[in-house]
């Protein structure tokens, strides 16, 4: 079974490189490097605090990143251990380094969508809902197509971010109904 999900991951990425262009290699290599450490989230997110219309945007963002961090760096990728695809896939050159040797689930990937999923919850207008979502879509293409992680990787870097959204939203209600119930 694995060595099937290996084989069509690893061939889904081949096929994939064979698409490079070098507008699209820059282009990508920028992109993905934005999510390195969540920096891009992170500092959109701290920009959200500090406007009273959008603060809860950024505040529950940060959370969910938080929690996304600590499912994915700090438990998931050390407990599945999975090896970057440039160093099994034969042929597979990747565009940018990678210094972490774990790949699943992408992390950068988890950050791009706790983030950008928490950002749409709150955004009024439907634009801002998609476009959250295309960022983080986007984030979790690049890792692809730079040749870092797998596409299992990237589909469970998603799940797990949505996951960890969905942990904050829980999270934010809780302690929202708490404070209503200490006001009254």
């Amino acid at each position: 079974m694995l060595d099937t999900l290996l084989t069509l991951d690893g061939g889904f990425l081949l096929w994939l490189q064979d698409l490079r262009t070098p507008i699209l290699n820059a282009f990508f290599s920028f992109y993905t490097q934005l999510g390195n450490a969540g920096l891009v989230w992170i500092v959109l997110s701290v920009l959200l605090l500090l406007y009273p219309k959008t603060r809860k945007a950024g505040f529950w963002a940060l959370i969910a990143m938080l929690f996304g961090l600590l499912f994915t760096n700090v438990l998931l990728k050390h407990l599945v251990a999975r090896t970057r695809p440039w160093l099994v896939v034969e042929g597979l050159t990747a565009l940018v380094d990678e210094h972490d040797p774990n790949s699943f689930p992408s992390g950068h990937t988890c950050a791009a969508f706790a983030c950008c999923v928490t950002w749409a919850r709150f955004a009024a207008r439907r634009w801002v809902k998609v476009l959250c979502l295309i960022l983080a879509v986007l984030m979790g293409f690049s890792r692809l197509y730079v040749g870092v992680h797998f596409p299992s990787d990237v589909i469970a870097g998603c799940v797990v971010g949505c996951l960890c959204a969905l942990l904050a939203w829980t999270v934010q209600r809780k302690a929202e109904n708490v404070w209503r119930g200490r006001k009254a």
